[in-house]
């Protein structure tokens, strides 16, 4: 009888030790959990941040002002333009009729 009392007041001490690691262990990984919530909600916020400062940066207007500013572009005008014929650079002004495409089409077929 002692021994039976013995090895059942071992078994409710290794399943009361068990126990308490098992509650250790699921506190621990619901901080983690939070903790990795946490993190992407940082995340998300960041990564929407950026997406508003890309489109910020890439609107039409501030593309052609850098252009402009940082690489001396120009903005192209009949003025300043030049169009390929097969006899090298004509300065003239655009061929009427829209014969200008045909002209580029028949040089990049030959």
């Amino acid at each position: 009888m002692m021994r039976l009392n013995l090895v059942l007041l071992i078994a409710v001490l290794v399943s009361a030790l068990y126990l308490v690691r098992a509650q250790y262990e699921s506190r621990w990984l619901f901080t983690a959990v939070d903790k990795a919530a946490g993190e992407a909600r940082k995340l998300q916020i960041e990564n929407e941040r950026l997406q508003v400062e890309k489109r910020g940066q890439s609107t039409p207007s501030r593309v052609e002002r850098l252009a402009k500013e940082q690489l001396q572009m120009r903005t192209a005008t009949p003025a300043i333009t030049q169009y390929v014929t097969l006899g090298g650079l004509n300065t003239a002004k655009a061929p009427s009729g829209g014969s200008a495409a045909a002209s580029v089409a028949s040089v990049g077929a030959q």
